[in-house]
């Protein structure tokens, strides 16, 4: 007897759009049961083919045979902003599949931001309770990786807007962490787009299911959550926990907020207030979430690259109480005003731009007036050679972009990686 997602896809045409981590983790798990059905791959860079049964369309043009297929199996990197999906074709993600056929209970995680650290105290919670759970999704683990492993447990799942956008099951339990300014180049309808995909989180959910969200920020401009069918919990920043949660890195109100909103949905799901309190104690952090990188100089370095919206940016500088930052990254168009005046108000002294939007928002600021030392970098090894020089001993200073990283860099993992090589390089 095949596999339910075998089962659904073994007569169909089917086309695996993106060929990177989530598109080889799709088709390893088609071919281990289906190994001499004809697949086809979709990418815009050319690619070897993995045997004599796989076809392939590369480079200019390769969604130009979306309507030759029963199924398109999309991987969350592709845009579908300007693509006209033809009649009788179902494009679909391994997240809605995983949803509809995986025989466990889902936990779904989303969020502009503290999507990963809320989905990884989740789990944590859990595992400190004694609820036998699984950790995977956005964070670079392929759900379809783990459907073998689920059964009776908990999947405790980050989900993108990206893996959302076409997915039409919603998990048992969903957390909406925030929702900012963000991907906004990806949807039609800029910002309502964006938020639209998000919601699928919950969209599907019944009157057995569970939704916790941020209720300071609230959803009523863009969702009516009085008509959903499930229980709905929402978590104010100054919620009541009932322990005090004690850790150097989850410090600052956005941290207790997602340590709420993971207590809430995981409190529905066995886990208890010692095993919760027990998880906080032992959370080690996350990379490149206001991450400790040391001491150099004396002089305290934080990479905090995730942070790629400005509130982010606020949120760490706050909790940090950081004097020098490094920001900068490639330009969407989002509009930095307010972000000028909030990096104004702050206690930073000492502003570091890197390419493009931190000389933008340098150039805002010099324009208003400013007692703030700004300086433009061409580059974040020179950002990071500013910061030694003017930033006075004892005090923190913190990368955290307020825009992705691909102006410059594969992705925002690669730049903190390289700040942190630049801090240990220049702090010897």
């Amino acid at each position: 007897m095949l596999p339910p997602i075998i089962d659904f896809l073994q007569d169909k045409k089917v086309l695996i759009l993106g060929f990177g981590r989530e598109g080889k983790s799709s088709f390893n798990y088609i071919r281990k049961y289906l190994p001499e059905k004809e697949l086809f791959i979709g990418d815009g860079k050319e690619q070897d083919l993995p045997d004599k049964f796989t076809k392939g369309y590369f480079g200019e043009g390769y969604l130009s045979h979306l309507g030759e297929f029963d199924i398109v199996l999309k991987s969350p990197g592709i845009p579908f902003r300007d693509v006209d999906v033809p009649d009788g074709v179902t494009v679909t993600c391994q997240l809605d599949l995983f949803l509809k056929y995986a025989p466990c209970k889902k936990l779904g995680v989303t969020g502009s931001k503290g999507k990963t650290t809320t989905s990884t105290l989740c789990y944590k919670m859990l595992v400190c309770s004694g609820v036998d759970a699984l950790l995977m999704g956005n964070m670079g683990l392929p759900v379809l990786d783990y459907i073998e492993e689920v059964e009776g447990k908990i999947a405790v799942i980050e989900m993108s807007s990206h893996q959302l956008e076409f997915t039409r099951t919603s998990p048992d339990v969903s957390v909406i962490t925030n929702i900012y300014e963000e991907h906004l180049e990806h949807y039609k309808g800029g910002m309502r787009g964006y938020v639209n995909s998000k919601l699928n989180i919950v969209r599907y959910q019944n009157e057995n299911n569970t939704f916790v969200y941020n209720a300071t920020q609230g959803l009523s401009e863009y969702f009516d959550v009085s008509s959903l069918k499930s229980k709905v919990i929402g978590v104010t920043e100054n919620a009541h926990l009932p322990f005090e949660p004690q850790n150097p890195h989850l410090l600052g109100v956005h941290n207790r907020h997602d340590i709420a909103l993971a207590f809430n949905a995981v409190s529905v799901l066995g886990a208890t207030a010692k095993g919760a309190e027990e998880a906080i104690k032992d959370f080690e952090g996350i990379e490149h979430r206001m991450e400790c990188v040391g001491t150099y100089k004396g002089v305290t370095f934080y990479n905090d690259c995730i942070a790629t919206i400005p509130h982010a940016v606020m949120c760490a500088v706050s909790a940090l109480s950081a004097k020098t930052l490094i920001f900068g990254g490639m330009d969407r168009g989002i509009d930095y005003t307010d972000f000028a005046r909030d990096l104004e108000n702050s206690e930073l002294r000492c502003l570091i731009g890197t390419k493009t939007t931190g000389h933008k928002v340098l150039e805002m600021m010099k324009e208003n007036g400013t007692n703030k030392k700004l300086i433009k970098a061409e580059n974040l090894e020179d950002a990071v050679k500013f910061a030694f020089e003017n930033t006075s001993k004892g005090d923190i200073c913190i990368l955290s972009p307020a825009a992705p990283s691909y102006n410059e860099y594969k992705n925002f993992e690669e730049k903190g990686r390289c700040y942190k090589s630049y801090v240990k390089k220049y702090g010897e």
